[in-house]
C-alpha cells in the first residue's frame, strides 16, 4: 500500500498524507479519523519527511518495528529509484526546452494535487469559515510581517496547550 502511494504520487510529502489517510483510515480501518489528526499532528513536529513520518507511525501502530521498516521503505524507495533513474537520464536532456517547459507545466497542477486535500484535512481537523482565519493570519503574518516561523509554532504550542488545559478539561468535567 505504501509503495503505491509513494510510487504514484505527485508533489511530495503533503499530497501523499490525503492518500494515505483514504487507505488506512476509510478503507482499511486501522485508525480513526481523529488517531489519524492526532498521529499527522506529531509526524508535523517531528523532523524528517511527514509522509514517511505518517508512514512509519502508522506501520508502528499496525505491526511495531517491522511494520515501521515495511512501511517507511515503501514510501522512500518508489521516489529513490525514481530520483535516480531522472538523474541518470536527465543529464543528457537537461538543456531540452520542451523538457523545461514540460517541468514548468507541472508545477501548476502539483499545487492543485496539494491545495484540494488540504481542504479536506482541514475539515476533519475542524477547520471551516469560522475558524479559517487562523491558517490565513499565520500564513499572512510569516509572509507579510516576516514573523519567523518558529515563533509562531512556539504562540502554537502555548495556545493549543492552554486551549486544552483550560477548555478541553472543564468539558471532561
Amino acid at each position: 500500500m505504501f509503495f503505491k502511494i509513494g510510487a504514484f504520487t505527485f508533489g511530495g510529502g503533503y499530497a501523499m498524507i490525503p492518500l494515505i489517510r483514504n487507505e488506512v483510515v476509510k478503507k482499511k480501518l486501522w485508525l480513526n479519523d481523529e488517531e489519524f489528526m492526532d498521529m499527522l499532528a506529531i509526524a508535523q513536529s517531528m523532523p524528517g519527511p511527514i509522509a514517511l513520518n505518517t508512514a512509519l507511525f502508522v506501520g508502528n501502530k499496525r505491526l511495531g518495528f517491522k511494520g515501521s521498516l515495511f512501511s517507511g521503505a515503501g514510501i522512500i524507495l518508489p521516489s529513490f529509484i525514481v530520483i535516480l533513474f531522472i538523474a541518470i537520464v536527465f543529464t543528457r536532456f537537461r538543456d531540452n526546452q520542451v523538457i523545461e517547459r514540460i517541468f514548468k507545466g507541472i508545477r501548476p497542477a502539483v499545487v492543485a494535487l496539494i491545495a484540494a486535500p488540504l481542504l479536506g484535512l482541514g475539515r476533519s481537523a475542524g477547520v471551516n469559515l469560522k475558524n479559517i482565519w487562523i491558517p490565513v493570519v499565520t500564513a499572512l503574518s510569516i509572509w507579510l510581517l516576516h514573523i519567523s516561523p518558529v515563533y509562531v509554532i512556539l504562540a502554537a504550542i502555548l495556545l493549543g496547550t492552554g486551549h486544552y488545559l483550560f477548555v478541553k478539561q472543564k468539558i471532561k468535567k
